[in-house]
């Protein structure tokens, strides 16, 4: 088949080869998604470039936009989903809405049915601009042919400036076929538009006084940092000030797991020693991060001894949750660079050691059983744990949502930046296959290797047949409780053991990869766990390890609703 080359500008095209040649001008690589009538010529336009352009038929519009999501947290490139009209766009807005709370940029294009259609209820049509506006960064209804590269390229700047998110360009399908001279400038800023804060001197100068004068400063490194690239200047930071650090979810991976200066992980269950310290810190540092939450607990009770630092470069998340008293607005890494030549060295072995002792305690109360069990059946966390050794940390692990994303939050420590990927935000079940397929698309060379719980694997399986089809090699890991988790353990600890439609009756999962030519393995044994962890992270092709976990195994440390962070139990 004859390929086309890439159009010159100034060329009448037709309006959906617009969008393909302005998703190559924009350096697109790759496009996840699935045909339908109403996208249907931009699909036909595609298949002239097939040779610049890979795209990846998924099994179902959020495994789009989940894939688009891995792809982009790995690579750092705004991942690109091409969808239908009507079913097909609204299946995308689980996962836009993901990508939206966890600042991950996608660009959606959607077809939509002929304008003169619009309003009417035509066959398939839904008004997508609607409903994906409170969602979305950004959006935009596209008519005419002439309007689709000065969306798109909009589309791409809106996407990857200052706090990253989700857009989405709907486009008719008479602007589809349409003709329109191709023309492509790349959008560099946009009228009332200020993505990035220039960051202020002032504010540095007065964020650099509060942690000089500190006796207990604290760093808490949120997902900002990764999206900045800031992980050499945190370091620095923490090193020349001897700061503990600890991170959110979102964070894993932004600081070295191994540094004496990493304390742990933070949230609901985290590591008790960054949670409870929250509440004796004098100064609190928070890098790129929102106070969600499942980080503060009782807000009423969060922080309140300590002055607050807030480094962020949305204006939106300053003083929304938690009174800063020196916010610092802007790029992460450019206000720690501002930030560092003004910081005194100092050394704080006794404020050090609270984090150390807090650590045996956990050590003692819940790590050490926890991987080492006496029990007779596998417990998540000695699953992980091994896993952790076989692959020295150096695996990208992409979670699903529930006891084994904070049992691998908690028990597996992430090498590399950008190696952890998990719905934080809007904890999507459902979310780890198809983000898994996204971040072995963008590294192809490295591990890749999707824990998922039986629950949420069973909300996007049909995802197997990506993999089958696009021959893409991840390692699947499914811990199988037969139950959804994390429900179970609310129900068991604060609902009398009521395991009020809890229990999962589930199928055979070996059965089901070997029916999509994926090899797989079932694990219930202690004993044949080891051989059967390395053979899946040896194995050059997709696979996929069942290993059945103990039914009611709990997640500890944990904060209740509506407790503080001073009151994390430990069991």
């Amino acid at each position: 088949m004859e390929k086309k080359r890439h159009i010159k500008y100034n060329t009448e095209v037709t309006g959906a080869e617009a969008v393909i040649l302005s998703l190559l001008d924009a350096n697109v690589t790759e496009i996840f998604g699935y045909p339908g009538g109403a996208i249907m010529p931009i699909y036909d336009a595609l298949y002239d470039y097939m040779d610049k352009l890979n795209h990846y038929l998924v099994r179902h519009e959020q495994g789009a936009t989940h894939a688009a999501q891995g792809y982009s947290r790995v690579s750092g490139k705004p991942g690109v989903v091409f969808a239908t009209s009507g079913p097909g766009a609204t299946n995308l807005i689980t996962g836009i809405a993901d990508a939206q709370i966890d600042s991950t940029p996608l660009v959606c294009i959607t077809g939509q049915v002929h304008s003169h259609l619009l309003g009417t209820d035509a066959f398939q049509e839904t008004d997508v601009v609607g409903v994906s506006m409170p969602v979305t960064k950004w959006n935009i209804q596209v008519t005419k042919p002439e309007d689709i590269a000065p969306a798109i390229t909009k589309a791409f700047y809106i996407a990857t400036s200052g706090r990253p998110g989700p857009v989405l360009v709907d486009i008719t399908k008479d602007a589809q076929f349409g003709k329109t001279t191709y023309d492509y400038k790349k959008c560099e800023s946009i009228r009332s538009y200020f993505p990035c804060p220039k960051v202020n001197l002032e504010d540095v100068n007065a964020a650099a006084e509060l942690i000089n004068k500190a006796q207990r400063p604290y760093i808490l490194c949120g997902h900002g940092v990764l999206l900045s690239s800031a992980e050499k200047q945190l370091l620095a930071l923490a090193e020349k000030a001897d700061i503990p650090v600890a991170s959110t979810l979102l964070g894993l991976s932004a600081f070295p797991p191994s540094h004496p200066l990493y304390v742990g992980y933070l949230g609901m269950h985290g590591n008790y020693g960054p949670n409870l310290l929250t509440n004796e810190c004098d100064v609190l540092i928070a890098i790129g991060m929102r106070f969600d939450d499942r980080v503060t607990g009782n807000v009423s009770k969060y922080a309140k001894q300590a002055k607050v630092v807030h480094f962020e470069i949305d204006p939106a998340e300053i003083n929304k949750i938690i009174p800063a008293d020196v916010a610092v607005l802007g790029d992460a890494k450019e206000a720690l660079e501002l930030l560092l030549p003004k910081v005194n060295s100092a050394k704080r072995k006794d404020w050090l050691q609270k984090f150390t002792d807090c650590s045996n305690v956990e050590f003692e109360k819940v790590i050490r059983d926890a991987i080492d069990p006496d029990s007779e059946k596998l417990r998540m966390a000695e699953v992980i744990d091994k896993f952790h050794k076989i692959s020295g940390g150096n695996a990208i692990i992409v979670t699903d949502v529930g006891q084994h994303q904070m049992i691998t939050s908690r028990y597996y420590k992430f090498n590399h930046p950008n190696h952890s990927v998990t719905s934080g935000g809007l904890g999507t079940m459902g979310f780890g296959l198809p983000a898994a397929v996204g971040a072995k698309v963008a590294k192809p060379n490295e591990q890749v290797v999707a824990v998922l719980g039986d629950g949420g694997f069973q909300m996007t399986i049909q995802e197997l047949g990506t993999i089958m089809q696009s021959n893409i090699a991840v390692k699947i890991l499914v811990l199988n409780n037969n139950f959804l988790g994390m429900v179970r353990q609310w129900q068991q600890l604060f609902f009398d053991r009521r395991y009020s439609f809890t229990e999962m009756k589930n199928p055979d999962f070996i059965t089901i990869a070997k029916g999509y030519n994926i090899k797989g393995k079932k694990v219930t044994e202690r004993e044949n766990l080891q051989d059967a962890l390395q053979e899946m992270y040896n194995s050059k092709e997709a696979f996929l390890l069942e290993v059945v976990v103990e039914n009611e195994e709990n997640v500890f440390p944990m904060i209740t609703t509506g407790a503080s962070v001073s009151e994390i139990i430990l069991e």
